[in-house]
Order: C-alpha cells, then structure tokens, then sequence
C-alpha cells in the first residue's frame, strides 16, 4: 500500500494509491501524521477501501506531491552506513552506528526546488533508504522487535554542505544538514509488506549522468539493527524518520563536481518511486 500527500506546501490532500488509482484519504484520517501511523493505517485504509468509502481524487496527476509524512518531530540520520561509502570517505565502516540530526523543515517534497546555501561552494546528494517509526520506541530488546515499530519506507535525498559538515563543524555533522529543503522525501509511503530493505537497488544522477549505483545488501547495519541501536539511546515516536545512510558515488569522494545553480539531481530506490531536484542559488529565493 502506497500513501501519499498531494497539493500545495502546507495543504496537502492525504490520499492512498491502490492499482494505479489515486483515492481521498480523508474519510480515514486527516493528514499521514503521527497518530494515522500508529493506528494500524493500512487495515484501516483497506477497511475503507473495501467498503466503498473512499472516493477518487479528482486532477491528482496536476498536483504537486509533498512529502509523503507531515513533519516529523525528529529526522535521524546514520552516517557511512554503506562499507564503500565509508572507505570513499576516508574511514573504515563503524563499528557502531554514527547518529547525526537533521531539523525537521528539512522534509519536503520530492520535487521541489532546493536552494544551495548562502556561501555554499560543497553542496552534495546522497540517496537514502528512509524509515518511518508506526510505534512509539524505546529499549527494544533485540532487533527482532523493529518491524512491529515500522509504519513503512520512503525515498529520500539526504542533501549535504560538505564545507558546513566537516570543515565548520566544530565535530558534530549537523551543520552540514540542515539547510531547509535538504531532505527531500518521498514520493510514497510505502507499507513494510512490499518491501524487503535487504536487497534494495539505490541510485543517483546529477544532470542525467550516473552517480549512485548499489544496494542496500553493502549496508553496514541493517534496518532492525539501527531501530533497535536507536532505541537504547533515544524514544522514537510515530512519524519520525529514520535515513539509514547513503552507498558510494557522492561529490565527496572527489570524483565528481560538487553541485551548482542549475543542476539537475535524480534519485531512486526499487519500489519507492524517484525524485527530481532542480538546485538554484539562495539569491534566487530571496
């Protein structure tokens, strides 16, 4: 099952795709926030479904798509998660998860326009598998127990200003993650049942050429090893977001420009959809 939120920033239309159709959410819930996801969404969307409840959207193809989530109340990222993105980065894969933040006015959605920084001369793409938490989670015992805390996963590009990130950190990654717009999400919310995050394809393209190409079998942590890791040290609530690191081929391993106004970035993973992002300069937007 396919969720989504459709229309302008800030009024988006909840809205379930099903056999290509696009249905009104709605009657259900009023937005894929928080409690829609911790209050069993897709056999209460199927129950409507089912029963006739949910009408079609008119002119859905003309809207724009926000993120498939409201704003989360945390964005949590994991750093060199992908064994060759990590020797690409100068560093041997962690031993243990590396956790940074990003703010929640990250999250937009997947094709909106991002603006690069005010001084900016590292702005970076990185494709990522998402995670979205249905329960609230704290001290799982083992990483068995992460599935029953999974609402479903998402696409993101987990957008990145290398200089802010490493060179003006003062040691944390942060800085170099938070710019709004720097994670696009979605297009879709898709339900743990049609996705297997152990072998999915993840790739990227700046202005048509490839970057990214790999899969999440070079994981270094797999997902339920990184719900039930963050869980010992923070309680992750419904809707939050967890990205689960991004594979080899960004602009920091210096075989690629850095981005510029006008690029073009383009990213998808196996059955989450794909996004298009044009980069434009801050004066632009001022």
């Amino acid at each position: 099952m396919k969720f989504a939120r459709l229309g302008e920033s800030g009024s988006e239309i909840p809205v379930v795709i099903e056999e290509g159709r696009t249905y009104d959410l709605r009657p259900v819930t009023s937005d894929v926030d928080g409690p829609f996801l911790a209050s069993d969404p897709a056999a209460r969307t199927r129950a409507a479904l089912d029963a006739g409840a949910l009408a079609e959207l008119d002119g859905a193809d003309a809207l724009r798509i926000g993120s498939p989530i409201v704003r989360p109340g945390a964005v949590v990222c994991i750093g060199q998660n992908y064994a060759a993105h990590a020797r690409e980065s100068g560093s041997e894969p962690p031993t243990v998860p590396i956790m940074f933040l990003k703010t929640p006015n990250t999250v937009v959605g997947p094709n909106d326009t991002v603006t690069i920084p005010r001084g900016s001369e590292k702005t970076d793409w990185e494709v990522e598998l998402g995670v979205v938490i249905g329960a609230r989670t704290a001290y799982l015992d083992s990483p068995a127990e992460a599935a029953a805390h999974i609402a479903g996963y998402v696409l993101c590009n987990d957008v990145s200003e290398r200089t802010f990130q490493l060179e003006i950190s003062g040691g944390q990654w942060s800085k170099g993650k938070i710019a709004f717009g720097f994670n696009p999400t979605g297009p879709w919310l898709v339900t743990p049942d049609e996705i297997d995050t152990e072998t999915l394809r993840l790739r990227s393209f700046v202005n048509g050429e490839p970057r990214q190409d790999s899969s999440t079998d070079d994981m270094v942590f797999t997902v339920p090893e990184l719900v039930h890791h963050l869980s010992q040290v923070m309680t992750l609530e419904p809707g939050d977001l967890i990205l689960t690191g991004t594979p080899q081929g960004v602009a920091l391993s210096g075989r690629f420009p850095y981005l510029k106004p006008g690029d073009v970035v383009e990213v998808d993973i196996d059955g989450l959809g794909s996004q298009r992002q044009e980069f434009v300069a801050w004066e632009a937007q001022r």
